[in-house]
């Protein structure tokens, strides 16, 4: 009996081993799976940072171009306008005509008082009339005349007074009246070769000076005339019109921009990335504008933007401040210049 008590006891505590040995195996393979699990994802983890390509860096900026604005030097009323926005201009294509009343008048005020100066300068150089000549050369014969009778006169006179016939009084009075006569004969010739040779050179003079003084007023106003008609200062796009038909307009107030055919391409970009943009380089350009449209620019301007455009460090350790400089370039061939607009985006990758 006893020995069947102990097979029985060995029995159980065999028995009773069991589900703990499979608790047990089951938490091993628990910890095993986790371990993988654990061991895949950082493969799959260090597989992604390796195979997965980092995002590019790029600098964006910005196409410009020349806008010049058109401004007149008369006030006046916007009478016509020859072109519209959009339209391609070239140097001295006519775009608007102002009308301006008071600057007409003060045109054809200017003009009148150069028409009086010219006449009186054309009178001065024609000289004294042909009548007043006529009537000096006149007075000349008729003083020669009564010179030759007098002068008879007087050489009888002498010669009564050497015979004796006559006293010495009635002699010098014959005398008296002959030298009167030569008098007003030398008067007589002077005032006719005055009258043949006119006016003065200093008549003369002055003449020809009224008539260029006259002429600053006529030239002043016609320049300002001549500038209702306004002209394109350069080859270009009409991009903006300030003013329309019947619309008063100020002294120099702008009514056109236009829109040179130039362009270029302007970034700001931190010190650091200078050696990307050096002077002379030639990098190339994505324009989201045109498609990603790639163009080649060549760098022409580099200029250090001033402290207002410094990056500040947040940290005292570790970091520096950093000034940004701004680079323009330009497209290198006009193929690369094609469709680019003011104001388009250019982004240049790293």
């Amino acid at each position: 009996m006893q020995a069947d008590d102990n097979k029985t006891t060995k029995g159980t505590e065999k028995g009773a081993a069991t589900p703990y040995a499979d608790e047990k195996k089951a938490s091993r393979h628990i910890m095993i799976t986790m371990a993988v699990v654990i061991l895949a994802v950082a493969v799959v983890a260090v597989i992604g940072f390796l195979c997965l390509n980092r995002p590019e860096e790029y600098v964006e900026g910005q196409v410009e171009g020349t806008t010049v604005r058109v401004s007149g030097k008369m006030a006046g009323r916007v009478a016509e306008i020859y072109v519209h926005e959009g339209d391609t201009v070239h140097a001295g294509d006519t775009l608007v005509h102002i009308h301006s009343a008071i600057a007409d008048a003060q045109l054809a005020s200017a003009e009148a008082m150069q028409e009086v100066a010219e006449a009186q300068n054309r009178k001065v150089d024609a000289g004294t009339r042909k009548q007043i000549i006529a009537s000096a050369a006149d007075l000349v014969k008729q003083a020669q005349a009564a010179a030759d009778i007098t002068k008879k006169t007087y050489e009888r006179m002498e010669n009564l007074y050497k015979s004796g016939v006559i006293s010495e009084q009635r002699r010098d009075e014959a005398k008296a009246a002959y030298d009167a006569a030569r008098a007003q004969l030398s008067m007589a010739r002077q005032q006719h070769s005055l009258a043949v040779s006119g006016a003065q050179n200093e008549d003369k003079a002055a003449a020809q000076a009224l008539v260029k003084a006259a002429s600053g007023p006529v030239a002043q106003a016609k320049a300002v005339t001549e500038d209702s008609y306004l002209i394109a200062p350069c080859d270009g796009t009409i991009d903006e019109c300030y003013s329309e038909v019947g619309e008063l307009v100020a002294m120099g107030a702008p009514i056109f921009s236009i829109l040179r055919d130039n362009r270029w391409v302007t970034f700001n970009v931190r010190e650091e990335l200078l050696p990307d943009f050096e002077q002379g380089k030639k990098v190339k350009v994505m324009i989201p504008g045109l498609k990603d449209k790639e163009i080649e620019v060549q760098v022409y301007y580099v200029r250090d933007m001033g402290s207002y455009a410094t990056w500040r460090a947040t940290k005292s350790t570790g970091q520096y401040d950093s000034r940004t400089f701004q680079i323009k370039a330009r497209p290198v061939t006009d193929k690369d210049a094609e469709g680019l607009r003011p104001g388009m985006s250019a982004i240049h990758k790293k």
